[in-house]
């Protein structure tokens, strides 16, 4: 059962999210709040497995909310959910620390399915996000390739794919080697990028120019 706690203050789509989750089953939608004023609390109260973040709510907005998460719960996974396709918004939700990124009108079964490759680990993000992140790596200023932390062709090619914000299971496919192969290089990377999670070493290709 995977359990979701819902920050969003729309009050029609906050009980539409509500209740698709809770009427799918292997989720259950623990909590459901219109803004971020008690997040830690309504957190600690609720034990969530992923957080479904709006990004504009008001008061402390989503992007705040996710940094406060990894700085006091950086195991919990997070995933944006906006009307927003700008580019520094879902630059500012990658670095703080955002799991994954969908925009509202992602269809019901894309939202669930979204949810559980973030529970299991991935990254998810629709298709114009992917795009728009693709177009950032190419034009954000930062080192040039050639300084690329030492990263071998291919533990470059698992960093782009985890940009792309694909889960293991399809990085082993794109790259044909299996899961555990595909641990072990993303081992190697936050080592030599000096992170501890996906989205530090997302938020760091894109920063660095590096894929």
């Amino acid at each position: 059962m995977i359990r979701v706690i819902i920050f969003e203050d729309n009050n029609s789509l906050r009980n539409g999210l509500n209740q698709l989750i809770e009427g799918s089953h292997g989720y259950s939608c623990v909590g459901a709040f219109p803004d971020c004023s008690n997040l830690l609390k309504n957190i600690e109260d609720t034990k969530p497995d992923v957080v479904l973040m709006d990004i504009e709510m008001p008061g402390m907005n989503g992007i705040e909310g996710v940094k406060i998460l990894r700085d006091k719960k950086p195991e919990l996974k997070v995933l944006m959910q906006t009307i927003f396709e700008e580019n520094e918004k879902i630059f500012q939700s990658i670095c703080a620390g955002a799991s994954g990124y969908i925009i509202k009108n992602t269809s019901p079964s894309r939202i669930l399915e979204a949810i559980k490759e973030t529970y299991e680990g991935g990254a998810p993000m629709s298709p114009s996000i992917a795009t728009k992140v693709l177009k950032m790596i190419q034009i954000q200023n930062g080192l040039s390739k050639s300084n690329s932390f030492n990263l071998t062709e291919r533990e470059k090619e698992v960093l782009s794919c985890l940009v792309k914000g694909m889960s293991y299971k399809l990085i082993a496919d794109a790259c044909f080697i299996s899961i555990d192969t595909v641990r072990g290089h993303i081992r190697n990377i936050y080592e030599k990028l000096h992170v501890h999670s996906k989205s530090e070493a997302v938020a760091k290709a894109i920063k660095k120019n590096i894929v």
